[in-house]
């Protein structure tokens, strides 16, 4: 017999999403408890995105969680857009008045982590058999067993998928009418996290015929670099010897005297590149939000951002249902979401498409066209910060 537990909302993934969802509904007087399948460590050790759009800056100062990202974090102005032989910086904040802060999400769910503690947030690490079932009742519920091997069952009036890509309930949300959009790329990125200072003050994106290349960081002594690479790349194939070679060449072509500096490699890994999106965002009483929905390329820099705008729409539409059984803005989230989710999306495509090379010489000399474009035209270079440092929480194209 499982063990039942009773709660307003069932939030399965305790990553940055359902974190931020857990904190804003009890902001608004909703109980919820958080499941999550790995351990705690490992949630808070996982290296993902570090530019937090304007907008998701603005909505942790609102509610008192930019303490750490002040103090640790750092703002940037702009990015680094280069080719062969030109490098040119897009100062946001001359363009369109915002900036972007670089704060890792690693950091960023140890804060939130640390706030749902002293709020006693119920959170359960390390369950396995996830389920989701009856949430197309009006008595939803999450079915799974705790590290203990005890089974429980968590009754709630809602449940919220925050487990991204590979957790139960983008499944458990399929209905006969639901669509799902996805585009796989023809390249991946080899990432790696370097135990050395960023020889940049901003992001480089680099154009070479080589392959695009990115320098990023995570703190004043540690970077974070990225290879267009193919699919199917082995990691076992690129030596630190050759990633740091590479990373030399299709970095260092954008400006004349400029050198990357190397170090040790902390991490290296593969990355595959795909675009996805689900619609609806919810299937009866169980709605998706970050991951679970939708995925970009990281190109763009909004996948993280998308999450932070999912629960920010997502807390008050609930606690309007729940509170007051008024479904209307509950019902509007999917649609409206998606706004920002597709807008989002065409951007980090274009990004994509603009910097990553194929075999197509006609193409390549586009993006060459394109990049210049950026270079000379003020309107351009403002819609591509309007982009990048992010669309309001609450964007709808409307």
């Amino acid at each position: 017999m499982a063990a039942k537990v009773r709660t307003q909302v069932a939030i399965v993934g305790a990553g940055p999403a359902g974190l931020l969802l857990s904190e804003l509904l009890q902001r608004h007087g909703v109980e919820s408890i958080v499941v999550e399948s790995r351990t705690r460590e490992h949630v808070e050790a996982r290296v993902r995105a570090g530019i937090l759009e304007h907008s998701s800056v603005e909505l942790l100062t609102e509610i008192g969680l930019d303490q750490n990202l002040r103090a640790h974090g750092q703002r940037h102005h702009g990015i680094y857009l280069q080719w062969p032989g030109s490098r040119i910086h897009l100062d946001f904040q001359q363009l369109i008045g915002r900036s972007v802060w670089l704060y890792g999400q690693t950091e960023l769910t140890t804060d939130l982590g640390r706030a749902r503690d002293a709020a006693g947030q119920q959170i359960i690490y390390q369950v396995s058999d996830t389920s989701v079932v009856d949430h197309h009742s009006d008595h939803p519920a999450v079915i799974l067993t705790d590290a203990d091997g005890t089974p429980r069952r968590i009754d709630a009036e809602v449940v919220v998928g925050c487990d991204g890509s590979f957790g139960p309930c983008r499944d458990a949300a399929t209905d006969p009418t639901t669509r799902r959009y996805q585009r796989l790329l023809p390249y991946s990125w080899l990432g790696v996290l370097a135990q050395v200072a960023p020889s940049t003050d901003e992001l480089i994106y680099s154009w070479h015929p080589r392959g695009f290349a990115l320098h990023s960081m995570r703190s004043a002594a540690v970077s974070r670099l990225y290879l267009q690479v193919p699919n199917q790349t082995k990691i076992e194939d690129w030596s630190d010897d050759r990633i740091w070679s590479e990373l030399a060449t299709r970095l260092e072509a954008g400006e004349p005297g400029w050198t990357l500096h190397d170090g040790p490699i902390l991490e290296k890994s593969v990355l595959p590149m795909h675009s996805f999106v689900m619609e609806p965002l919810r299937s009866g009483r169980l709605f998706l939000a970050g991951d679970a929905g939708h995925i970009v390329p990281p190109t763009g820099a909004k996948g993280l951002n998308l999450a932070i705008a999912d629960v920010a729409r997502l807390a008050p539409a609930l606690a309007t249902m729940i509170i007051n059984d008024d479904h209307v803005a509950a019902d509007a989230y999917s649609d409206q979401a998606l706004q920002r989710v597709w807008r989002c999306t065409e951007f980090s495509v274009r990004m994509t498409q603009m910097l990553h090379i194929d075999d197509d010489r006609f193409r390549g000399r586009l993006q060459q066209a394109q990049l210049r474009w950026l270079a000379s035209s003020t309107t351009a270079a403002r819609e591509l910060a309007q982009n990048y440092a992010g669309l309001p929480i609450g964007f709808t194209d409307d």
